[in-house]
């Protein structure tokens, strides 16, 4: 979470934000986000509700929940899928927002209630 805190001023100048979903309670996730001013929102996610809606591993031999990084656009849908196989294959920030500025440079559309949105 270090590497998103970095560059999070970035991401935000893209249009875009950081969602972090956590396994830990929201107790602990909230203590870990003071401690470590955090700048973008958390969501703790012990009963793995939302782990499991984007189907990220848990592995217990590797530590807990796997890693994984999902860039859902305005319109709802998901544009990039990453699912890390340790604890460390996380994609590099750069390869992220190369990825946003791609998806700022596309065409707007209209949304399904006729509001128009990137």
């Amino acid at each position: 979470m270090a590497q998103l805190r970095q560059d999070y001023d970035e991401f935000v100048t893209l249009d875009a934000e950081v969602l972090v979903i956590g396994p830990d309670g929201p107790r602990a996730f909230q203590r870990t986000w003071e401690k470590e001013a955090f700048p973008f929102p958390g969501l703790a996610d012990p009963q793995h509700k939302v782990a499991d809606a984007y189907n990220q591993e848990v592995n217990l031999l590797k530590l807990g929940r796997m890693p994984a990084l999902i860039v859902v656009d305005k319109n709802g849908q998901i544009r990039f899928e990453h699912y890390g196989e340790s604890m460390s294959d996380i994609p590099l920030n750069r390869q992220v927002l190369e990825l946003l500025d791609e998806l700022n440079r596309e065409p707007m559309t209209v949304a399904a209630y006729g509001e128009a949105r990137q």
